[in-house]
């Protein structure tokens, strides 16, 4: 067996195959502990033992909740989990081998060691190995250096994994494959459920490390206060759990994870793939897209149009079909160009295949000459034979190539040439680009239209799709090397043409250093290094396996459409989760003002277990599922933390104040009347910061809170309820204080909300 045949069957049983341990997600196990083994779920269920031991079984309601949450969880965990082992099964790249002397396609972990493996532009090096076969082969290994020129390889020469082929065919024979293999990296963390950096959830988890600090000191501070001063020790025990368990936001972690779960089961169901959960946070925060004009706003795949001769009596359609047929694997413009002129007369004895960073290609057929095609800003210089020609043809939106005679292939630069003909081709805009850049516009989002192909060409196209600025292409060849030159060239235009790979990648870094938010969207191998580095990276599913790899977010459709319903949940989450976040905190600092007040003061807490149950089911368990998966297009602003501080801190301590009012005004006597005085009083402010946090007022949410009070309304008028809940309204007098107590807090609160700027309108 000779080494282009590759292995036989047989070898390949006896091979050793690519399998990689799993890391699409995490495992049944993992999401169970994530949600289950938390300290704050360790705390709680330490205080139900408690309650079960020493007090009453209605008390002890709150780790039914408990469990109920963690339940639920793990079952949306679950479903998001099955969304993204699915989605990224069906993004997943094959990888081209020779068997027996016959190409084949097969899965990545069907490669064996061993294997001959056949590269083309943009396929990924899933396994590392030596490259026996080289026409023109051109590897990327920037993802692993940091270097941005790519490697001419030939044989003998070493390849790694997570490297890319940017230009020419090749192949090579894997020698280290599975875990022995360079890393693979970038397949590998493609569909990984990933939680990376965060500011929601690094938001969450300071609030979490500040609330546990806080709950041990004060716990035991009310601890001993009940223990010491109630005659009962069953009643003190359960007094100082229902403040330790309502200063615990155990909730907010899970609708977190929840509303991030549901988000990609509803973009999975778009056929969007979410590769990394945080990447729907990135979705929000998005302030400005690049577009990449071929395969983004234009459909794939040209149409040879027209074939223009600049001399006569050249035989262009022979050069053209043979150019064509001497890429083994040829791109959309070699394919075009082959559906038109199908049979190649000529045989290449050498040949340099087309590139990004060229934007030319080549070849030399011996006694019918070297003849090259590529960009007519290129190849051709301003004045010459074609260029004017050649420029007035892309105005109109045309891709113009020249075909052009010369001496001989130069290893480097652009080689000195005769033009011969112009030759252009049909790009077909998408159907869905219109409304989708429309959509952008109403959103805040700034577009900018980068790409490879002459400056004329794209900004007839953005001229088309009514792309503010488009009349004004901008070519990147004449774009300062500064920084900050570079950035306010890229604030004040929006088309740019003639756009390298390396300065793709440019453009993405001064964005982010102007503090913008920047997502990019690709398909071809000119795209890697950008994607990688933008805040977000959107590939389409035909693109190149090495696009789909280093993108937070694949688009398996194609569909540019499905842009807007990604930004949108991007934003319905977390805004929706800053709203919750003020529910549930002001719960804990409200529970920490009481518990710190009660501690001090040596008095009875107001309220049990049981009624906090009540009351934040209504005015926050419940309330939170609903807004949390709720539409919403508020677009994400910096600064989660502190403005959800601003307004749980004194949310928490005006209710605590009309509790503590309440409770003291009522001395009826009866611990039990005095306690549901409190009860109300916790309710009608809660339920009143639940109206602040739901601003703006829809139907749904008029008819959310409304149903809160009418459930609360019916616990206060059903015997049964009253007495699961131990609810005892203690007279007119009782009540109205509470009620008064509860409308002063109120408006106090949200006079010092409007005040600081905090109130949402």
């Amino acid at each position: 067996m000779t080494t282009g045949q590759g292995l036989t069957a047989a070898q390949v049983a006896a091979a050793k195959p690519n399998h990689v341990p799993k890391r699409s997600s995490r495992s049944l196990a993992a999401i169970v502990r994530a949600n289950f083994c938390t300290l704050f779920n360790l705390v709680i269920g330490v205080l139900w033992l408690l309650i079960l031991i020493f007090g009453e079984w209605q008390d002890s309601v709150f780790g039914l909740i408990m469990l109920a949450n963690v339940l639920v969880g793990v079952v949306q965990e679950l479903r998001a989990k099955r969304t993204l082992d699915r989605l990224a099964v069906v993004s997943q790249s094959p990888v081209t081998v020779r068997r027996d002397g016959r190409e084949q396609e097969i899965a990545p972990d069907r490669v064996v060691l061993g294997d001959l493996v056949l590269l083309s532009p943009g396929d990924n090096l899933l396994v590392d190995g030596e490259v026996v076969e080289s026409a023109g082969l051109e590897v990327d290994e920037s993802l692993l250096t940091g270097e941005a020129d790519p490697v001419l390889k030939r044989p003998g020469d070493r390849v790694l994994s997570g490297s890319f082929a940017v230009a020419g065919t090749g192949a090579f024979t894997a020698t280290a494959v599975g875990t022995d293999a360079y890393a693979v990296r970038l397949a590998e963390e493609a569909a990984r459920f990933h939680l990376s950096h965060s500011e929601l959830r690094d938001g969450i988890k300071k609030f979490i490390r500040y609330v546990t600090w806080l709950v041990i000191p004060i716990g035991a501070l009310l601890m001993y206060s009940q223990l010491r001063h109630s005659v009962d020790f069953g009643t003190a025990i359960t007094g100082a759990v229902a403040g330790i368990v309502t200063m615990i936001p155990e909730g907010l972690v899970l609708m977190t994870s929840i509303a991030f779960a549901i988000g990609v089961v509803r973009l999975g169901r778009r056929r969007c793939l979410v590769q990394e959960l945080p990447a729907i946070e990135g979705l929000a925060r998005v302030d400005v897209l690049c577009l990449d004009k071929t395969g983004t706003l234009t459909a794939g795949g040209m149409e040879l149009d027209q074939i223009l001769p600049l001399r006569d009596g050249e035989p262009v359609g022979d050069a053209l079909a043979a150019l064509a047929a001497a890429d083994p694997r040829p791109n959309a413009t070699a394919r075009a160009i082959l559906e038109r002129h199908p049979a190649a007369p000529w045989r290449a004895r050498a040949a340099v295949p087309f590139s990004s960073a060229r934007k030319w290609s080549g070849a030399d057929f011996g006694p019918h000459g070297v003849w090259v095609l590529g960009a007519p800003d290129v190849l051709l210089s301003d004045g010459e034979e074609g260029y004017t020609r050649a420029a007035g043809l892309s105005a109109t939106g045309a891709r113009v190539l020249a075909l052009c005679r010369t001496d001989k292939l130069p290893e480097s630069g652009t080689p000195e040439v005769e033009p011969v003909a112009l030759v252009t081709l049909k790009q077909r805009i998408r159907p869905d680009a219109r409304e989708t850049l429309r959509y952008f516009d109403k959103q805040g989002v700034t577009v900018k239209v980068i790409s490879g192909d002459s400056p004329a060409a794209v900004s007839a196209i953005a001229v088309d799709l009514g792309i503010p600025g488009g009349e004004r292409a901008v070519d990147a060849r004449t774009l300062p090397d500064d920084p900050d030159e570079l950035a306010e060239t890229l604030d004040a235009n929006t088309v740019f043409g003639r756009v390298t790979p390396q300065q793709k990648r440019l453009f993405v870094g001064a964005l982010q250093a102007r503090g913008h938010t920047v997502a990019m969207t690709g398909d071809g191998v000119n795209d890697v290094l950008a994607l990688k580095d933008a805040d977000l990276g959107i590939a389409m599913g035909a693109g190149s396996p090495a696009t789909k790899a280093v993108a937070q977010v694949v688009l398996l459709d194609n569909t540019f459409a499905t842009l807007p319903h990604v930004v949108g949940e991007g934003r319905r989450v977390l805004a929706n989760i800053e709203r919750v976040s003020g529910l549930f905190l002001t719960k804990t600092f409200f529970a920490i003002v009481l518990a710190l007040t009660t501690g001090v003061a040596g008095m009875m807490f107001p309220f049990t277990p049981r009624h906090s149950t009540l009351v934040n089911a209504l005015t926050i368990g419940i309330p939170a599922l609903f807004l949390a998966l709720a539409p919403t297009l508020e677009r994400a602003k910096p600064g989660f933390v502190p403005r959800v501080l601003r307004f749980a801190v004194p949310a928490g301590v005006f209710c605590a104040l009309a509790v503590l009012a309440a409770y003291a005004a009522a001395a009826t006597g009866s611990l039990e009347q005095d306690r549901t005085s409190a009860v109300l009083a916790l309710f009608l402010t809660t339920w009143w910061v639940l109206v602040l946090v739901a601003r703006p007022l829809t139907r749904g949410r008029i008819v959310l809170v409304a149903a809160m009070a009418g459930l609360f309304a019916l616990a206060l008028a059903i015997p049964a309820v009253r007495e699961l809940f131990t609810l005892e309204p203690g007279g007119v007098r009782a009540d109205l204080i509470a009620v008064g107590v509860s409308v002063a807090a109120a408006a106090a609160l949200s006079a010092v909300l409007k005040a600081t700027g905090t109130l949402r309108t």
